[in-house]
C-alpha cells in the first residue's frame, strides 16, 4: 500500500501540469507524506483557504453565538491580512495560481453553513474551523520546512503561529458545543 501510495505520489507530480494542483497535493498525498507542496499548490491552497475562511467568518458573524462571532471578526481580519500578504509576494510567473473564485468543495461547504438552521450552525461551524486549520497548519508547516521560495517560505514560517494559535481557538470552540 505504501508503494502504491508513492508510486502515485511520484506520478502525479511528473504528469501534472505546471500551474494545475498536483494531484498529490489535491489528494493529500503530500500532507500524509510529509512532503512540501510545490509553490504553485501553496499559493492555490494558501490563496482558497482565506478566501473560504473569509466567507465563513461572515456568514458566522450572522448566524453564530457570541463565542463564534468573536471568533469570526478575528477570522475575518487575520484571513484578510494573509490574503493580502501572500497576494504581494506571489512572483509574477505564478500570479496564475491565485484562484480567483472559490473551488466547488468550498462552495459546498459553505452553502452547507448558509442552509444551517441557526441551533445547527455550531455543529456545522465549529469542526469545519477545526479541520479547516488542521489543514492550512500542515500546510504552512511543510512549506516552511521545505518550499522552494524563499520569500514564501519565510513569510508561511513567520504565519504558522497565528494559524496554530487559530487552531486552538477552533478546537475549544469545537469543545465547547458538544
Amino acid at each position: 500500500m505504501k508503494q502504491a501510495v508513492i508510486a502515485f505520489a511520484l506520478l502525479s507530480v511528473f504528469a501534472s501540469p505546471s500551474l494545475a494542483q498536483s494531484a498529490a497535493e489535491k489528494t493529500g498525498v503530500n500532507s500524509m507524506l510529509g512532503i512540501a507542496p510545490k509553490t504553485e499548490d501553496f499559493i492555490k491552497e494558501a490563496a482558497m483557504s482565506d478566501m473560504t475562511e473569509i466567507e465563513a467568518a461572515k456568514i458566522a458573524q450572522q448566524k453564530g453565538n457570541a463565542d463564534e462571532k468573536k471568533f469570526a471578526e478575528m477570522m475575518l481580519t487575520d484571513h484578510t491580512k494573509t490574503s493580502s500578504d501572500l497576494k504581494s509576494m506571489v512572483p509574477e510567473n505564478l500570479k496564475a495560481a491565485l484562484p480567483g473564485a472559490l473551488d466547488d468543495a468550498s462552495q459546498k461547504k459553505l452553502a452547507k453553513l448558509r442552509d444551517s438552521k441557526p441551533e445547527d450552525f455550531a455543529s456545522e461551524y465549529d469542526p469545519m474551523q477545526v479541520s479547516a486549520h488542521k489543514d492550512a497548519v500542515s500546510l504552512f508547516e511543510r512549506y516552511a520546512n521545505g518550499g522552494d521560495d524563499p520569500k514564501l517560505k519565510d513569510w508561511a514560517g513567520k504565519t504558522l503561529a497565528a494559524l496554530k494559535h487559530h487552531l486552538e481557538m477552533a478546537q475549544a470552540l469545537d469543545k465547547n458545543h458538544k
